[in-house]
């Protein structure tokens, strides 16, 4: 546990202020077609990988139709994650494109384009996934998650 000051820098400037949703993002970038993309530039670093057939409407129903329970030291209730995916698959054109015992991989057809946007939608992540800031890349902020997140076509979560 760090100290409420350290607590409060990680989530600067927000703090424990929720800062509400990222604006919904126009693409010009076809949501299913990057998706194939990512599809296939995660295949070829992940040969091993396999295929999971779900009868969904989206992917971010077939996470709660297979049962999938990747956040479970988290949150064990997928139908929450489902339904954050399934609010992205619309602003963000997300798409899911591979899950594994603890992670989550969506292309991303809108990313934020500047780091206003990408604030909002770290704080996101970290309301979804607080282990991609406490446990990523240093500096553990959303300031700095957000950098990242700008103009990213993927986004990966992991839960510990």
């Amino acid at each position: 546990m760090l100290p409420t000051a350290e607590r409060l820098a990680v989530t600067a400037p927000f703090g424990q202020n929720w800062p509400g949703l990222a604006p919904s993002r126009k693409t010009a970038t076809n949501a299913d077609q990057l998706a194939g993309e990512y599809a296939r530039a995660f295949l070829s670093d992940r040969p091993q990988s396999r295929l999971g057939l779900v009868i969904a409407a989206s992917g971010a129903e077939a996470l709660t139709a297979a049962g999938w329970a990747g956040p479970c030291n988290y949150d064990n209730d997928t139908a929450k994650f489902s339904a954050v995916i399934a609010d992205w698959e619309h602003r963000f054109g997300t798409r899911v494109v591979a899950v594994g015992f603890s992670t989550l991989h969506i292309s991303v057809a809108a990313p934020p384009t500047n780091q206003e946007d990408a604030l909002l939608v770290a704080a996101e992540h970290f309301a979804l996934c607080p282990d991609n800031i406490w446990q990523g890349t240093r500096p553990h902020t959303l300031t700095a998650y957000a950098e990242r997140l700008t103009g990213t076509h993927h986004w990966d979560f992991w839960w510990d």
